[in-house]
């Protein structure tokens, strides 16, 4: 049987809420499939951890990863603590050391689920953005001197390496491949930005030339809230800097429903070292502990983690038990207008996976 080592870090907010019911999934489906297990190892890390010993996680936390398989993440922040504290001292602190470079978005619009967009449908907004994850904006290069004068200066400085961008551009140019349409959209703001990203433009041409079998075309990024909006269907696989993906995810996430059922990988491509898989919503403050967080988002990365793991077959299973159970109203939590419990869709996705069995059965 084969084994998958996983560290979970529920961390703030509704994340512990949230990687239970993914655990609780992930441990029926193992239970089901018979061929592969898991075992989960917890790690405390935190904001409630930051308060009591100034760290969101330990000096040596990345290096404790390195052992594991795949990291299953919950969400960091929490209202007392600045959020550059929480992002830099454990997210960041996580995808920068084990150089989990490409971040990958899924969108699409799940079954029972409704855009706000009037032109949306499941056949015209399929989309996968892909967010370089470790340069950019976040590069974390800058500073501030005389601080609390009327001259203070804050300077945050994007880094782009010709390096960087180009393996960025070969992850999103062989994902536009690999995809029916073989598509690809670069996001850029070279108007403006006339040095990193005039590299990324120039890079982002010459990768083109590896992939004659992949249609490309560049789009400036506030052209591209448009056209996310008004054309949908124009768009299939999206690369795009640190920040500018960032923000179009969360846009695109709220194009198909919910940011409650939006997830994402965090890639080392390389496999040197284990890649994180999380939920893109948060730590949601305002609903914590009262039992309503959307496990769906959860559940669909999940999935991602199933996939990077070679359980492909798994990974099917449960995104069509997961679709079959977005298509029941009853099973809607309330970012998606209904009145579910995070208990009651995990339990449902539990039993259609069990159904699936006796379906499989009967046929």
């Amino acid at each position: 049987m084969r084994t998958h080592r996983i560290a979970a870090i529920p961390a703030d907010g509704i994340g512990p809420e949230v990687i239970g019911a993914g655990i609780e999934v992930l441990s029926a489906l193992a239970a089901r499939d018979g061929s592969f297990n898991f075992e989960f190892e917890h790690f405390d890390w935190g904001s409630e951890r930051y308060r009591a010993t100034g760290r969101l996680m330990p000096e040596d936390g990345a290096e404790q990863l390195r052992q594991f398989d795949a990291i299953f993440f919950g969400a960091v922040g929490a209202p007392d603590v600045a959020d550059h504290v929480t992002l830099w001292g454990l997210r960041l602190a996580i995808c920068q050391p084990l150089d989990q470079y490409a971040n990958v978005r899924p969108t699409r619009i799940l079954p029972g689920i409704s855009s706000p967009l009037r032109a949306a449908t499941a056949d015209n907004l399929d989309w996968i953005i892909v967010r370089e994850n470790s340069e950019g904006e976040y590069a974390g290069n800058g500073g501030r001197a005389h601080p609390g004068l009327p001259l203070e200066v804050a300077t945050e400085t994007a880094v782009f390496t010709r390096a960087g961008v180009a393996r960025i551009m070969r992850f999103a140019f062989e994902l536009a491949r690999s995809r029916p349409r073989k598509l690809l959209t670069v996001v850029t703001k070279s108007n403006a930005q006339r040095h990193g990203m005039v590299l990324w433009d120039e890079v982002a041409r010459e990768v083109a030339a590896e992939y004659p079998e992949v249609a490309w075309d560049k789009m400036l990024v506030d052209a591209m809230t448009v056209r996310m909006t008004l054309d949908p269907g124009s768009l299939d696989t999206i690369v795009a800097t640190n920040l500018h993906a960032d923000i179009l995810s969360d846009l695109a996430a709220a194009l198909a429903g919910s940011i409650g059922i939006a997830p994402t990988a965090n890639l080392n491509p390389e496999r040197q070292f284990p890649s994180m898989f999380e939920p893109i919503h948060g730590s949601a403050f305002d609903i914590t502990g009262k039992g309503v967080a959307n496990p769906v988002g959860t559940f669909w990365t999940a999935c991602m983690m199933l996939d990077h793991l070679g359980e492909s077959e798994a990974s099917a299973r449960l995104m069509r038990a997961v679709e079959r159970v977005t298509a029941d109203p009853r099973y809607h939590t309330p970012d998606l207008g209904g009145q579910a419990r995070t208990a009651e869709v995990t339990a449902a996705v539990i039993d259609a996976l069990a159904r699936e069995d006796v379906v499989a059965a009967a046929g």
